[in-house]
């Protein structure tokens, strides 16, 4: 029985290991490489196995850097089964067909500023994400097992990351040896206000655990909320308006909610002009009604009843560039939550372009930000940054606000990993190699590995 590692060894993205026994394969997410940089090539570059060898793809949860090269991974020959929970599956339909039109656009961008005539490609196209929907087949549900072959099967447990996110206990046997694998995909943080805390299971052999955070802990979320309404009020008190970088999936809705709850607690102002200026994260906030069993009780409950955890007194949802561009027509008492978190695209970018300069804005930042990215340079103290050929001055307040992270961070996943008592080996992923060796002193194992792309072992 072997396990071999062709993404997040030794980063934060690609995702996607493999499970070797006799002449079963079994895929556990295939994710994209990201960052600041082009990695297109790093992205079209061998998977390191043959795709058309794997049995099954089994998918964590539905974020680009665990599910983007799915379809490249059927356009190169895998015809097995992917399965994953419902919500996964709805919101990676999202995510893949949003990724499928930003590869066809760049291509294009490429041959027209290609001087060699150059057919540039994607790396997939909208037809390569339909022809790999064909291939998703059963739905996961949380504690009942799948059954992969006569020797495997897979039990999918909440992660409480994102919508529908797993951890997955895959069990193989090979020569009358049965043994236990957990991949804890990527794992939330605890008391979120639409999921579940993450349930591990115990009594596992060997854990695959991401560690994004294994050499910190979050500011509190209580105290992240208070910040947030604080830097809502004062931008309102100037007169200014607010832009919030946000990413489409959990984080729009998660800000959506506390606003709501701000607004009815007397915390934020009622009247507020409150914009979701991103198609993709409308669609993600509409995926999440669909599943209310995929959240916490109490807010299944809401939706059942009829009330809608979203919903503001002024809410207003902008799929059309043209809506969007009117926004910036508001000179006050509006907040913006517009995509791309990190602003390296998308329409967040205009509005900075219309309130960066001003001093009676803010821009809140809410998410992690990338070296190289926007969102990091304005962070890290720029007094101006280039916008559509202009050099734009910052005069806004800048806010960055730690606490609503849907990654555990360190103290979390020493609990995560505790709760499974003493593995025979632990392997330590998706982190930097610097999280990964100071989560390493901080757990017990008989054995703990850092493995680097493409590395195999026995097991």
């Amino acid at each position: 029985m072997q396990i071999s590692f062709h993404g997040a060894a030794g980063g934060v993205t690609g995702s996607c290991h493999l499970v070797t026994a006799g002449n079963l394969r079994i895929l556990v997410d295939c994710g994209m490489f990201q960052g600041s940089h082009e990695l297109h090539e790093d992205n079209a570059d061998d998977f390191g196995f043959d795709p058309s060898a794997v049995d099954v793809l089994l998918l964590t949860h539905a974020h680009l850097d665990h599910c983007g090269r799915i379809p490249l991974l059927v356009k190169r020959g895998f015809s097995g089964e992917i399965i994953c929970t419902a919500a996964t599956r709805d919101l990676a339909r999202l995510v893949l067909l949003d990724s499928a039109h930003l590869h066809e656009e760049e291509a294009r961008r490429r041959r027209r500023h290609s001087k060699q005539g150059h057919s540039y490609r994607p790396l997939f196209d909208t037809l390569d994400v339909m022809n790999t929907f064909d291939q998703f087949g059963r739905s996961a549900r949380y504690g009942q097992p799948i059954t992969l072959s006569p020797n495997a099967s897979a039990i999918y447990y909440d992660a409480g990351h994102i919508l529908g996110s797993a951890s997955i206990m895959l069990s193989v046997t090979e020569d009358d040896r049965t043994r236990r694998i957990l991949f804890s995909g990527d794992i939330g943080p605890t008391e979120r206000p639409l999921l579940d805390d993450p349930r591990p299971p115990g009594d596992a052999d060997i854990i695959v655990m991401e560690t994004t955070y294994g050499d910190r802990d979050h500011k509190s979320l209580d105290a992240s909320v208070t910040e947030l309404y604080d830097a809502i009020r004062e931008a309102d008190a100037r007169g200014g308006n607010v832009v919030i970088p946000t990413f489409a999936l959990e984080r729009a809705q998660e800000l959506l909610f506390f606003l709501r709850e701000g607004m009815a607690q007397g915390a934020v102002q009622q009247n507020l002009n409150v914009f979701l200026d991103s198609p993709m994260a409308i669609s993600a906030t509409q995926i999440f009604r669909r599943h209310p069993d995929a959240m916490k009780p109490e807010i299944e409950a809401m939706i059942r009843s009829g009330q809608d955890p979203f919903k503001l007194p002024k809410l207003s949802f902008t799929r059309d560039a043209a809506d969007s561009m009117e926004i910036n027509r508001l000179r006050s008492g509006a907040v913006i939550m517009a995509g791309s978190g990190m602003c390296t695209g998308g329409r967040v970018r205009h509005h900075l372009r219309h309130n960066l300069s001003r001093s009676d804005c803010s821009v809140i930042f809410v998410g992690f930000a990338a070296a190289g990215t926007l969102a990091r340079i304005i962070i890290d103290g720029a007094t101006s940054v280039k916008l559509f050929g202009d050099r734009i001055p910052i005069k806004a307040h800048i806010h960055t606000i730690n606490g609503f992270s849907a990654h555990a961070g360190k103290s979390e996943l020493v609990a995560w990993h505790q709760k499974n008592h003493r593995p025979d080996i632990t392997f330590l992923v998706h982190g930097e190699d610097d999280a990964r060796a100071a989560f390493a002193s901080h757990i017990k194992a008989d054995r703990i590995e850092m493995p680097t792309q493409h590395q195999r072992y026995e097991i």
